[in-house]
């Protein structure tokens, strides 16, 4: 999908660039919409625990099928639609029986298109969900779970995808996005090919108003602080912090591990990110 630039009708407008996609004017399927409470950052007791959020426009909730349970029974893609929560487009399939569900549109998907769930073998097309052991080695697929039947949780952001690489002993290993190799059992579900909007991060947002649109507030840094709220602020002059990167509490911000050591996952994980081998 191209990123385009419409004519400036403002000056925002000069910097402002968006994907040019064909998406269904049409208002999301109210019976798999609900409203959900906006938290703007804060916790059960509601003292603020992540910063800068707040304000924005109203959002309805999309039900998204993520475990993709009606089996053998072929949908009809009917519309593509825009998702404020998240960056991928939605896919808007209808059953045989009229029951309508959402599902991450894939790359390389039509309206008109026909996607099908099962567990057994079936055509290798865009939209379709297999266990993976059911799939070639080297297959790039989305929307993978982590725990079979629980749903997908892993590659379901705009543009992504993960390369099927072995299967072995009952574990599937699949590298991430981020080059991180992790195992998976492989009777878990995934959808073949990427998810769609690539071109998701070639846009801009034209304004600091767009911003505030989507409910995250102005960012204060810390050197142009003084030394009584932040570790970095203070000095004579301009100062670019004199000390280590780190957060108003003096949580280092780089080169810091954050993962704690005694995450259950951490035993599924063969490569890091970084390289580096872990068995």
């Amino acid at each position: 999908m191209p990123v385009v630039q419409q004519k400036p009708v403002t000056p925002s407008g000069r910097f402002y660039f968006k994907n040019k996609v064909e998406l269904s004017d049409k208002r999301p399927e109210k019976s798999l919409t609900k409203g959900v409470h906006r938290k703007k950052g804060r916790n059960a007791y509601g003292r603020i625990t992540s910063r800068r959020r707040g304000g924005g426009h109203k959002r309805l909730y999309r039900q998204i099928d993520f475990r993709r349970q009606r089996l053998d029974e072929a949908a009809t893609v009917i519309a593509f639609e825009y998702d404020p929560n998240r960056t991928a487009h939605l896919a808007l399939l209808e059953y045989s029986d009229g029951e309508k569900a959402y599902i991450l549109a894939p790359a390389d998907l039509n309206v008109g298109d026909t996607v099908l769930s099962s567990n057994d073998k079936i055509d290798f097309e865009p939209g379709n969900c297999l266990p993976l052991n059911m799939l070639p080695m080297g297959t790039k697929v989305h929307c993978v779970e982590m725990l079979p039947g629980a749903g997908a949780v892993i590659a379901r952001s705009a543009g992504s995808e993960v390369r099927l690489v072995s299967i072995d002993g009952g574990q599937a290993s699949l590298k991430m996005p981020s080059g991180e190799i992790r195992l998976v059992k492989e009777n878990c579900r995934a959808t073949i090919g990427s998810v769609g909007n690539a071109s998701h991060q070639k846009s801009t947002i034209g304004k600091a108003g767009r911003n505030r649109w989507k409910g995250r507030r102005p960012r204060v840094r810390g050197v142009a602080m003084n030394p009584v709220d932040h570790p970095m602020g203070g000095g004579e002059g301009r100062t670019s912090g004199g000390g280590h990167p780190s957060s108003p509490w003096g949580q280092l911000s780089k080169g810091f591990p954050t993962r704690k050591k005694s995450k259950p996952s951490n035993s599924q994980i063969l490569v890091r990110r970084n390289g580096r081998r872990l068995k």
